[in-house]
Formats: structure tokens, sequence, C-alpha cells
């Protein structure tokens, strides 16, 4: 259900925050490189489409299954 999603997307979002942290990429820089509102998604949670969602782990060099 809808609770679960929440818990999910929270956890996604916050450890995209700390890959970004962790790599010195500034929300602007990141906006830059990929035209994708990072601090949108990192201030509301909201859905993540998968095609944004791969976007991400391709910028990070990561996988979908790495950030859930």
């Amino acid at each position: 259900p809808r609770q679960t999603d929440n818990v999910l997307i929270d956890r996604v979002v916050l450890r995209i925050k700390k890959l970004r942290e962790a790599k010195g990429i500034t929300l602007q820089e990141f906006y830059n490189d990929t035209g994708i509102h990072l601090a949108r998604i990192e201030s509301e949670k909201r859905d993540l489409p998968i095609s944004t969602l791969n976007r991400i782990c391709k910028y990070f060099d990561t996988s979908m299954s790495e950030l859930s």
C-alpha cells in the first residue's frame, strides 16, 4: 500500500542524497549535468518515475537495487 511506498521512496531519496553529498556534487551541478531537479525530489520525497531513477543511477554509476 501507499505507506509502504512512502517508506521505500524515503529510503531511496536518502540514499541518493548521501551519494550526491559523498561525491561532493551540489544540487545545481547535478541539475546542470542531468536536467533533473534533484532538489525537488530530495525535499518533496515524491514518486520517482523509473526512467528518472535510471538516469540518476547512471549518473552516479550505481544500480537501482543498490538504492533500495
